[in-house]
Formats: C-alpha cells, sequence, structure tokens
C-alpha cells in the first residue's frame, strides 16, 4: 500500500516521501497516529503544500538555534556538589542539574536536549554537549567542584 509520510519516520522515511508499505502497518499504525495519509492524487498536492510550510519553519528554527550558540558559545557552568575523599560525588551531576544551572544563567534548555552519556560522579572539569536543533549542537564546559 502507498502512503505518503506526514513526518519522519526513522527506518522508512522523510516527510513528504512516497513509500510503499504493508497494509497492515498502514492501517494500524500510519494511518490512525496520522502519520501518514493514503497516497491519491488530492493528499499529494496537501501534503506538498505541508512540506513546504514546515521547510520555511525548519529554517526558522535553524537559524534561531545557530543564533543562540552564539549567544552560549561563553557559558561556563559551575556546580558544587558534596563529595567524598576520593573526590568521588555522594550524589551525581545529571542533565537536570546542568538544565537548572544555564536556567539560572537565563537560558532555558530542556533537560532532554543536554546530551550527558552517564551522570557525573567525580569532581572536574567536562565537556557536555547540547542539543539545540537536530543540526545544531554545541559543547558547554561545566565544572563539577566540592562544596564547602
Amino acid at each position: 500500500m502507498e502512503v505518503i509520510l506526514r513526518e519522519d519516520i526513522e527506518k522508512l522515511g522523510s516527510r513528504g516521501q512516497v513509500v510503499n508499505v504493508s497494509p497492515g502497518y498502514a492501517r494500524n499504525f500510519l494511518l490512525p497516529k496520522k502519520l501518514a495519509v493514503a497516497a491519491t492524487e488530492g493528499n499529494k498536492k496537501i501534503v506538498e503544500q505541508e512540506r513546504q510550510a514546515h521547510l520555511r519553519r525548519e529554517a526558522k528554527e535553524v537559524a534561531d538555534a545557530q543564533d543562540l550558540a552564539k549567544l552560549m558559545a561563553s557559558v561556563t557552568i559551575s556546580i558544587a556538589q558534596k563529595a567524598g575523599e576520593n573526590d568521588q560525588l555522594f550524589g551525581s551531576v545529571t542533565a537536570a542539574d546542568i538544565a537548572a544551572a544555564l536556567e539560572k544563567q537565563g537560558y532555558t534548555i530542556e533537560r532532554r536536549k543536554i546530551q550527558l552519556a552517564e551522570p557525573i560522579k567525580q569532581i572536574g572539569e567536562y565537556k557536555v554537549a547540547v542539543k539545540l536543533h537536530k543540526e545544531v549542537t554545541i559543547e558547554i564546559p561545566v565544572t563539577v567542584s566540592k562544596e564547602e
């Protein structure tokens, strides 16, 4: 069954693309969740208009993310935590802690956009990636120090 995708779907295709999927997948998953529409001539025109609007909106979001990245280029985060003898933290520094520290400096970033492979459990300096947009990622230096 041919359908037109309305959203990017991993391992299937991107928005506006006509793909051939099994009828059950289309009927039970793609169509009810409005991720795709049946491939008719009328739907092709509508989806093409949606795709053009999406491309304009996407270009604006990328430009906004790049501007924010330029503003955040000089940001450094310092977090003080209780630590034991071997510079081992009693707790850990998570993406939520980094998001809260950014919030104090005036930057509202969702914790999910902060890419931290695993929580920081040692005192030291780290580079943490912040994904502002799927095409724009910056690295912020994070200093974890011992709380006095």
